[in-house]
């Protein structure tokens, strides 16, 4: 009877003693090799669980909560893809990425090449390669990892294969949403801009929209490839741009889709982006965030940083956007959780 309660005990004991360690991001950083036509390598931070302990470190004007090079645990629930906004960084969402490691997801947070804080030349190159490279390069970045021999057997697997997902901010929420097969049509970003500028100044003050394209009616513009991921299987688009994509392309998304709208949003105006969004997604689900401004949904950073809609780190009056991450930080994970859950490994 004593081995007995012995044993118990020390069963007991090593079950705490892992509920204790358990539940840690981690982080480190690696180097993804660029696309074919554009050789750039793309910086990408990794999130992941562990039972390091944690450390708050500042990187630049970010903080991040992680245990730096920690262990990675043996495997992994799946892989997220973390795309940042226009001219964004891949630690400006470091909260996000954290809850989602955690709670057992490998995060790949990427640094867009051309289109982040420090360089911001793809918008020259025009709206057709600005719409094509950003999906491209997280499809790189998915690529990369799931042939990683560091990474590979870690993700997990089941029926439909590796399970992935994406989430993505603004600009990034339109690299999501082309992931999930939307297409984008640059002739209606320009007409959208030429009859709605007034409505929606900001984003065409930005938005590498050129000249409308003469395409035949009911085609698909030739100046963008498909862009589609397959093994993308749910993705959660926060403040997206979603003017670009017409009725047509939104209704051909037919994967998981979550998206967030930032009620007071005024670079992304809600009733030309994430609302035209959810009226064309097939079972989309909408979040509207009350008295949210466009930024709500990144960590606040240390320093002021000026955008054409004002500093990354303002808030409306009343709103408490260390309170709103921390509860984001809960329902993304248990968003693809939930997903996950329908095809167990």
């Amino acid at each position: 009877m004593r081995i007995r309660q012995r044993a118990l005990l020390l069963a007991l004991g090593l079950f705490l003693s892992v509920n204790v360690l358990a539940g840690q991001a981690g982080f480190r950083t690696v180097s993804v090799p660029g696309l074919p036509a554009d050789p750039e390598p793309v910086p990408v931070a990794l999130f992941y669980p562990t039972q390091s302990p944690e450390r708050t470190i500042a990187m630049g004007p970010f903080t991040v909560h992680a245990a730096m090079g920690g262990v990675p645990e043996a495997q992994v629930k799946g892989l997220i893809v973390l795309s940042h906004g226009h001219g964004g960084s891949e630690l400006g969402h470091a909260s996000l990425a954290e809850a989602l490691a955690r709670d057992g997801y490998l995060v790949a947070a990427l640094r867009h090449p051309g289109d982040n804080w420090q360089d911001q030349s793809l918008l020259a190159n025009g709206p057709a390669r600005y719409f094509s490279v950003r999906p491209q390069q997280a499809s790189r970045v998915i690529d990369a990892l799931l042939q990683d021999p560091a990474w590979k057997d870690r993700i997990a697997r089941d029926a439909k294969g590796p399970r992935v997902g994406a989430v993505g901010h603004s600009a990034g929420g339109y690299t999501v949403l082309a992931l999930a097969g939307g297409r984008p049509e640059l002739q209606r970003l320009a007409t959208h801009c030429s009859d709605n500028r007034a409505a929606d100044p900001i984003l065409c003050s930005v938005a590498p929209t050129g000249e409308p394209a003469v395409t035949p009616s009911g085609q698909l513009d030739q100046a963008v490839p498909a862009l589609a991921d397959s093994r993308v299987r749910a993705v959660v688009a926060l403040a997206p741009l979603g003017a670009v994509f017409s009725a047509r392309s939104l209704a051909s998304i037919q994967i998981p889709t979550l998206v967030y709208e930032a009620e007071l949003d005024r670079y992304l105006v809600p009733r030309f982006h994430a609302e035209w969004i959810a009226q064309n997604v097939s079972g989309v689900e909408l979040h509207r965030v009350s008295n949210a401004w466009h930024w709500a949904f990144m960590d606040i950073p240390a320093m002021p940083i000026s955008t054409p809609d004002g500093d990354i780190g303002a808030d409306p009056p009343g709103f408490d956007r260390p309170a709103f991450l921390k509860q984001l930080g809960k329902e993304l994970p248990a968003y693809f959780d939930k997903i996950f859950e329908l095809s167990p490994g």
